[in-house]
């Protein structure tokens, strides 16, 4: 990677902690992590946009690393994550930028541009899609559909219950999730097992994932343990509420929009897939063969190449 420069900014109420690379006079692009990763999961991204002339920002998003991790469920709201990134480009003098995002950090990114028309001028998101403001809250939507059975979204719902089992061996946690998400998240158990139950005592780490690598990951979680992240999960009926003047907005800007052809989560969405056009009016969809969820560190050539021409044409550094 090229050098790094570290800051923590004071934004929002939070200690936002912040990697930064490439020419201060750039376009910035800001690059958004999910869970449970941390800000090194775009390091394969960092030197080639760099390298192209854009300013690049990669925070540890709340409740990760060495920003802070509130105790209380609704300071992980959704706009209240949208507000955090607002803020620090407001601190860095920002009035344009570009906005990716992965898994958790794509709802962030989507939600942005719904927020800031005139300053998000372009956008990615990698493995969720967007699909606008539901009717009611989406986790009354899953209870309705897993009665019965196990949904890992539900799971995650009871505060106490999901971090204890997931603390209680880190390492072996993340090398499950990182390397066999969809078994985990969507294996066929009864409604009161736990996320790990059946799965290996004794996990490898994934292909694309050595030790040094791993070992910045498990860094980062450990600093605050499972809870903050977890706690993006309990918010969605917050997040229903908080979000009524944004029914019906469609994302404007150009969007590009990434997933893996292996990524369990785009099973999980088909349906929200097929109609992302609708609401995405300038959007560029592309589904990238042998991807799986982890889609920027198990295929980055095709993620970079993906990433820079959408960039060149619609956002140029």
């Amino acid at each position: 990677m090229p050098p790094l420069e570290h800051r923590l900014l004071a934004v929002n109420g939070v200690t936002l902690s912040l990697y930064m690379a490439g020419p201060i006079e750039g376009q910035p692009v800001w690059l958004l992590h999910g869970f449970p990763e941390c800000w090194y999961s775009w390091h394969q991204q960092i030197e080639p946009l760099a390298a192209a002339g854009y300013r690049v920002l990669v925070p540890e998003m709340r409740g990760y690393g060495q920003s802070s991790a509130p105790e209380a469920i609704e300071d992980y709201a959704l706009l209240t994550l949208c507000a955090d990134i607002q803020a620090a480009m407001d601190s860095l003098g920002q009035p344009q930028a570009c906005v990716v995002g992965h898994d958790w950090g794509a709802p962030v990114a989507w939600h942005l541009a719904l927020l800031e028309p005139q300053r998000i001028k372009a956008m990615g998101a990698m493995s969720v899609p967007f699909g606008g403001r539901p009717k009611r809250p989406a986790i009354e939507i899953m209870r309705e559909a897993n009665a019965g059975r196990f949904n890992y979204i539900l799971y995650f719902q009871e505060p106490g219950v999901a971090e204890t089992e997931l603390d209680a061996d880190l390492d072996r946690s993340l090398r499950l999730l990182l390397s066999d998400l969809g078994d985990a998240m969507l294996r066929d158990k009864p409604a009161d097992a736990r996320l790990l139950d059946g799965l290996s005592e004794s996990p490898a780490l994934p292909g694309w994932c050595d030790a040094e690598e791993f070992a910045i990951y498990h860094r980062a979680l450990a600093e605050h343990g499972f809870r903050g992240p977890l706690n993006w999960y309990r918010n969605f009926t917050r997040n229903w509420q908080q979000t009524e003047h944004l029914a019906g907005r469609q994302i404007e800007q150009p969007a590009l929009f990434l997933v893996g052809d292996l990524d369990p989560v785009a099973r999980l969405e088909a349906y929200t897939l097929k109609r992302m056009a609708d609401l995405v009016p300038r959007l560029e969809q592309h589904r990238l063969p042998g991807c799986g969820h982890w889609i920027q560190n198990e295929c980055p050539e095709q993620v970079n190449e993906r990433l820079l021409d959408f960039l060149a044409r619609q956002y140029p550094a």
